[in-house]
């Protein structure tokens, strides 16, 4: 079986089970058994280990064996079996196809004088073969010949960056589970994991309905999409200053119960939703007033009208709580997706806040709620079910309403919110990812084009801010701030993105003064965790919308001139 291995940039083929022709063969043409795909999957298995927390997988290690022949580059493998052989593609030259009654393929090497034997595929497999080498590494020559092209730089220095003890298949699992290796191994996802994430090359365009949102938002804006992907022009506007904001304090019970009518409406609600936006909300009335921001209760709802719909809504959850409780061990062991949900349930839950008192020491209720939600959530979504990070959208909502049932209805209009950010094909992280770099890029030109300079314009370390909403990035307590403030919807449906280009406008000057590079911009990034401060960032990042605004407000008045 041909196993191909990364080991940092690059690749090395290890071939086994060869039996060699006899001398008088002149074709001198290797023939393989292959091993059959039980086997292969178990020898793949048996190398591999898997870390237990959420940090990057630490998969097989493979280090390239010394040469016992002081044969340089040409390594013989005498442990699995006489004839294998194992070479890095660097030291590849290039690949021959040739056909002499049948096909088979001539690998040369660089800088050996060692002849490396033809290779033929019995049972099939050499287009394979050629296809998973072109795709990084194979450059044609001409209709026979391909040529091995040098690994980028960004390549390389991905590898030998990301990979503790040389892991194997980063991006496939990356791909399978973003989100283990993303918020667990953050400081080392880079922008060669991000290539391999966008996918195709039509993929590379900016969505329609992105270049539409900009164009919208930002007076002035043309994006031409060239035909050549990864080429596309932006006309710069001056945005003028910045300018100055303030923002107030949190919205007291007695301002809330002022805006609403005698039968329980709320009224004044966009002013309701200005006053919620600059400040916040003081901490007791989180659990009715999120409840209205999230979209659980209608704004326009009575009192009345709100106790009938409650128990509604508990008659509904406990029917979908009874349909995983009543599941026997029997039956579960019958259906792989329910236990895999509830493997991993299991496992996010005892490591979600814990340091947070609502959520610490053993045997917590608090566990028992999250862990209860979670799986009733699988019960009411088949298709997403659970994927690991949705628990830290569920914590901090359960901590606010102390209540089983309104924290799962609160979470699932959460979810409604985020489900794209969980979809298999990640196309909404995709598009938050363009549209974040586009805006950027446009607010401030210099330092997008020093993150480029650094193999990071893709901004792909803000990953895990968009994900699960800076739960991780902020204290609890300022997580709790900044989802209320983002639930108004205000100033726009993309506010959160403003928060990102904040926080990186007051990071800005440290990475460019002390001219950080690929590295040290992911280092500095990730140790940003905890360090930052909530209403600094919000603050920042509405003047950012102001100026966006008034520079839209000048366009229009420009337009109207004689």
């Amino acid at each position: 079986t041909l196993y191909l291995k990364i080991h940092y940039a690059h690749i090395y083929i290890h071939i086994y089970h060869l039996n060699c022709l006899s001398p008088q063969d002149s074709s001198s043409v290797m023939e393989w058994d292959q091993v059959s795909g039980e086997k292969s999957l178990h020898l793949l298995e048996s190398q591999q280990s898997y870390e237990t927390e959420w940090d990057m997988v630490n998969a097989v290690s493979f280090k390239k064996k010394s040469c016992s022949n002081g044969e340089g580059s040409l390594n013989h493998c005498h442990e699995r079996s006489r004839g294998a052989f194992s070479f890095a593609v660097s030291d590849l030259r290039s690949i021959t196809v040739k056909e002499e009654g049948w096909t088979f393929l001539v690998l040369k090497l660089k800088d050996s004088c060692s002849s490396l034997p033809a290779l033929h595929f019995h049972h099939g497999g050499s287009r394979e073969f050629l296809d998973s080498l072109r795709s990084s590494y194979l450059t044609p020559e001409d209709d026979t010949c391909l040529m091995v092209s040098t690994p980028n730089r960004a390549l390389s220095q991905s590898f030998e960056n990301l990979l503790d003890d040389n892991n194997f298949g980063l991006v496939q699992k990356f791909r399978k589970d973003p989100y283990v290796t993303t918020l667990g191994g953050f400081s080392k996802v880079t922008n060669y994991i991000f290539d391999a994430f966008r996918g195709t090359e039509e993929q590379h365009q900016r969505p329609p309905e992105e270049v539409e949102l900009l164009g919208e938002v930002i007076p002035g804006l043309e994006i031409n999409q060239q035909e050549e992907p990864g080429f596309e022009v932006i006309t710069r506007i001056d945005l003028g200053t910045r300018p100055e904001v303030n923002r107030t304090g949190p919205l007291s019970s007695e301002d809330w119960i002022r805006h609403q009518d005698t039968e329980g409406r709320m009224i004044n609600i966009p002013l309701l939703k200005q006053v919620i936006f600059k400040g916040g909300l003081c901490h007791a009335l989180r659990k009715e007033a999120w409840k209205f921001l999230l979209g659980y209760v209608p704004w326009d709802s009575t009192l009345e009208e709100r106790k009938v719909l409650q128990r509604s809504r508990t008659d509904e959850y406990f029917r979908m709580k009874l349909q995983w409780k009543s599941v026997s061990e029997e039956q579960e062991r019958r259906n792989s997706r329910l236990r895999d949900y509830r493997s991993l349930i299991e496992k996010d839950v005892n490591r979600t806040d814990r340091s947070n008192r609502f959520y610490e020491g053993m045997d917590n209720p608090g566990l028992v709620l999250l862990h209860d939600i979670l799986m009733t959530y699988c019960m009411f979504d088949f298709d997403l079910g659970y994927v690991q990070g949705m628990s830290d959208l569920l914590s901090p909502i359960l901590y606010v309403m102390e209540n089983e049932v309104d924290a799962f209805w609160c979470f699932v209009c959460f979810m409604d919110q985020m489900v794209c950010n969980f979809e298999e094909q990640m196309q909404g992280m995709k598009t938050q990812l363009i549209q974040l770099s586009t805006l950027l890029r446009l607010l401030d030109l210099s330092f997008w084009n020093y993150l480029e300079s650094q193999d990071s314009g893709f901004l792909y370390f803000c990953f895990r801010w968009l994900l699960i909403r800076f739960k991780r990035e902020l204290s609890f307590q300022d997580v709790l701030r900044l989802w209320e403030v983002m639930w108004t919807g205000l100033p726009c449906d993309n506010f959160h993105l403003l928060v990102c280009c904040a926080i990186l406008d007051s990071e800005k000057q440290k990475i460019m003064e002390e001219n950080y590079g690929f590295n040290e911009i992911l280092k500095h990034i990730n140790e940003l965790s905890m360090k930052l401060d909530i209403e600094d960032i919000l603050q920042k990042a509405e003047g950012i919308c102001e100026q966006i605004t008034s520079c839209k407000v000048r366009s229009a008045t420009s337009d109207n001139e004689p």
